[in-house]
């Protein structure tokens, strides 16, 4: 509704994971090198944890364009699914031609797939997201994925990504041996003062904003106040923010624009 008003090309603080409007913190290309690092170093299994809307997922989606046509990666949004079905969406997600319904059928597949990306010199990642949301036997099981080995390197590289819930399930003494053997960790906290003003402003700039919209001080330091630094609730009262300063044909984003504009997402 705003963007002619504002001459912007498209909407700058959409909530979905856009890597191209990915803003790289120091942390977020922490996170990033972490990941790249395991990957690429085959630690077997990666963790990366953060709270909701701090990035993960679209740092994730950067660095699966960034790994290249060497990696065969799949990706798991949603494990919540039973032990069958799991083995089920990974070898969907590898795309790969499994002759049974069976676990077993599926394992042979994710086996000789991995062995075959092997020989020829690629590297297999699967990445589980919300994967505090993996039960026990489910986490078992993808513990048991890892297995996959040469004498030399893993065969078979695990990324969980999840909310910070996923290290205290990992801290369960029953998860141990899946505990031991994450060896690159990464927790992905929220952005500061400064960060979140570079953030809008970057977001804006991406979107075609030549001057206007423009939030001035007093408007960031009340939209870091909200959000508490939080990438996801940034964009969405910043969003807000702007449909209050086309409703009152500003082009200035004050402190009392972004009040209004938190008023009526609290109201939602």
């Amino acid at each position: 509704m705003y963007l002619d008003y504002y001459n912007l090309r498209e909407a700058p603080f959409n909530i979905t994971p856009d890597p191209r409007f990915l803003y790289f913190s120091a942390r977020h290309q922490e996170a990033f090198n972490h990941l790249l690092y395991g990957i690429r170093e085959r630690k077997g299994f990666i963790e990366l944890t953060g709270e909701v809307g701090a990035g993960k997922t679209t740092v994730c989606r950067k660095l699966l364009e960034e790994l290249g046509p060497t990696c065969k990666t799949a990706l798991i949004l949603n494990p919540c699914l039973d032990p069958d079905l799991l083995l089920r969406a990974i070898v969907m997600e590898f795309d790969l031609c499994v002759y049974g319904l069976d676990r077993l059928s599926y394992l042979q597949a994710l086996n000789q797939f991995v062995l075959d990306q092997a020989s020829q010199g690629n590297n297999v990642v699967l990445v589980i997201d919300e994967a505090q949301d993996l039960s026990d036997e489910l986490l078992e099981q993808v513990r048991l994925l890892s297995n996959l080995e040469t004498d030399h390197q893993k065969l078979l590289q695990i990324v969980l990504m999840g909310q910070p819930e996923l290290r205290d399930r990992l801290a369960n003494p029953a998860l141990r041996q899946l505990r031991q053997r994450i060896t690159v960790r990464y927790h992905l906290d929220a952005l500061d003062l400064p960060e979140t003003a570079y953030y809008i402003n970057h977001r804006l700039t991406l979107a075609g904003a030549n001057g206007a919209p423009r939030f001035d001080e007093a408007a960031i330091r009340q939209v870091y106040k909200y959000s508490r630094g939080i990438p996801r609730l940034i964009n969405a009262v910043c969003d807000k923010t702007l449909l209050a300063g086309f409703v009152t044909q500003s082009a200035m984003m004050t402190r009392k624009l972004v009040k209004l504009a938190i008023q009526e997402l609290e109201r939602h």
